[in-house]
């Protein structure tokens, strides 16, 4: 009887400690992932990048992540590239232990987007290239978790759905004496990125989240800019030459 009061006081102690460790963990994580983001991230996209909150709930997976972010290169004026208030994260609990990570959903909500140049060249062209140098790679190859040692290569990761929703752009018109605008964009959304066994590294699936954000930008800004210059036409030939020169300096600059 003692030997069996023994075993159950030892189940009990154990099941306490996996209790105790899971509810520290669900705790912690939190601020871990949110310490990786700011730390890994300016080191991939090589601008300032920061987060107001990640919530992460261990058992269902699924993960909310507010007020994030994602700053401008040096020498652009403009306070942020892209804020985004919410975005929902489903993940494959079970693939946390293997070697790549399976995003089931992103859902990013209402996010505001700043363009700020010409449509040859601007901060969020700039953020591209950051994110194709050899340093991106580097800093997408950080250790897994910030204090971990060892240099262990992050793991792969893979996104079934990736959606954008009701984004703004903020555009700044320098070139035709500080006009600005605010456009909306179209929905975003992207399918099966990194599936196979490869996965993408976490620069590799940045860039291709970012290539399409600025795509949709710039297709949307070069309507609007194109609009404008039609609308010149109609106001006279003073005020279409003015509007015309700035308009080349826009796309040229």
């Amino acid at each position: 009887m003692k030997i069996k009061k023994m075993l159950l006081m030892g189940g009990i102690g154990l099941a306490l400690l996996i209790v105790i460790t899971v509810i520290v963990v669900a705790l912690c994580l939190d601020g871990i992932v949110k310490t990786g983001v700011e730390t890994v991230g300016p080191r991939i996209a090589g601008v300032p990048i920061t987060v107001d909150r990640i919530h992460i709930g261990v058992l269902s997976g699924s993960a909310q992540v507010k007020g994030l972010v994602v700053g401008n290169p040096e020498g652009y004026k403009t306070p942020f590239a892209v804020s985004v208030g919410l975005a929902e994260v489903s993940v494959n609990v079970a693939s946390a232990l293997s070697d790549k990570i399976v995003v089931h959903s992103i859902h990013v909500e209402s996010p505001e987007i700043t363009f700020e140049g010409g449509l040859r060249g601007n901060n969020l062209f700039k953020i591209r290239d950051n994110l194709s140098s050899p340093a991106a790679a580097g800093g997408s190859n950080a250790t897994t978790s910030p204090g971990a040692t060892g240099g262990k290569p992050a793991k792969k990761i893979e996104v079934d759905d990736f959606l954008i929703t009701g984004a703004r752009i903020h555009v700044s018109l320098t070139s035709l004496g500080g006009k600005e605008m605010t456009l909306p964009l179209p929905d975003i959304h992207l399918t099966d990125l990194g599936q196979g066994d490869a996965g993408l590294t976490p620069a590799e699936l940045s860039r291709r989240i970012f290539d399409a954000i600025t795509s949709a930008t710039v297709q949307t800004v070069t309507r609007a800019v194109g609009n404008l210059g039609k609308d010149a036409e109609k106001l006279g030939k003073g005020v279409t030459g003015r509007i015309t020169s700035g308009l080349g300096g826009l796309l040229g600059k």
